[in-house]
């Protein structure tokens, strides 16, 4: 059981970016009418319904059949959710083995694997890859306790795909402060000679680079940055994940292989 803390919008940054990416995914499964609506599971959501709740509200603008079941292992804080089910909306005890009555097609998990090692946090991603529908999505990460920093990783049942980062603009020092939200897989390969630290040692001298900018805007900085940072690194720079559109909101998205440990069998 995680410590359960959460709090109002602390998940509004991975949840609009989930909306963005994956809305045209959930619209297309709920198609052709008649089938069952899209399923999203939002794993381990702690002590308080209210982030479920908002992945619910901010889901349904975008696709307006689907479903979100909060799943949490406390039996305890699943009874003091159940008063707030709604159409759609829904609560139950459990835990990896997600149980739910068919295969979700997005999971969120955030804040759940802080407490296990790297490698049990690597065993949970594949329990979780196995248990999505086969176009499905994991979207793991961390973030702080007000949501101001935040690092996740989206999978695919073939494994990790990308890696976003995302920060309010007054919420960080430099670009390397969110490599405490890393996540587990990736926490403590933040070590010389590693992917990871290399990357984050490149987007510090970008951010230093351009530390003229910051006269116009903590904003303009990140997006000059981004754009600097892409010249070394795969930076994704057109949509719906990447460029300008993305970036200025305070976010920034790499493919897994660029970040992806080395030496291990998780990496390269």
């Amino acid at each position: 059981m995680t410590r359960g803390t959460t709090g109002h919008n602390r998940l509004r940054r991975s949840d609009r970016w989930i909306a963005t990416v994956y809305g045209p995914l959930l619209r297309s499964a709920a198609l052709p009418a008649g089938g069952p609506p899209p399923l999203v599971v939002d794993l381990g959501y702690g002590a308080s319904h209210v982030t479920t709740h908002e992945l619910f509200t901010r889901l349904r603008r975008v696709c307006r059949t689907v479903e979100v079941a909060g799943v949490e292992i406390d039996p305890a804080r699943v009874a003091a959710a159940k008063p707030y089910e709604r159409e759609g909306l829904s609560f139950a005890r459990g835990g990896f083995e997600l149980p739910v009555a068919r295969p979700p097609l997005l999971v969120r998990a955030f804040n759940v694997l802080r407490q296990y090692g790297e490698d049990e946090a690597w065993e949970h991603w594949a329990t979780l890859r196995a248990r999505i529908a086969p176009d499905g999505v994991v979207v793991e990460g961390t973030c702080s306790e007000v949501g101001h920093r935040a690092v996740w990783a989206a999978l695919g049942a073939e494994g990790p795909r990308t890696i976003t980062f995302a920060a309010r603009f007054t919420g960080f020092e430099r670009p390397s402060s969110l490599a405490e939200r890393l996540p587990k897989t990736l926490i403590h390969r933040n070590v010389p000679g590693e992917p990871v630290h290399a990357f984050l040692a490149d987007w510090d001298r970008a951010w230093a680079t351009c530390a003229p900018l910051a006269g116009f805007g903590a904003r303009q900085r990140w997006i000059a940055a981004a754009g600097l940072l892409a010249r070394d690194w795969p930076v994704t720079t057109a949509p719906p994940t990447g460029g300008p559109a993305r970036w200025r909101l305070g976010e920034l998205t790499l493919p897994w292989p660029a970040v992806a440990p080395r030496g291990t069998a998780h990496g390269g």
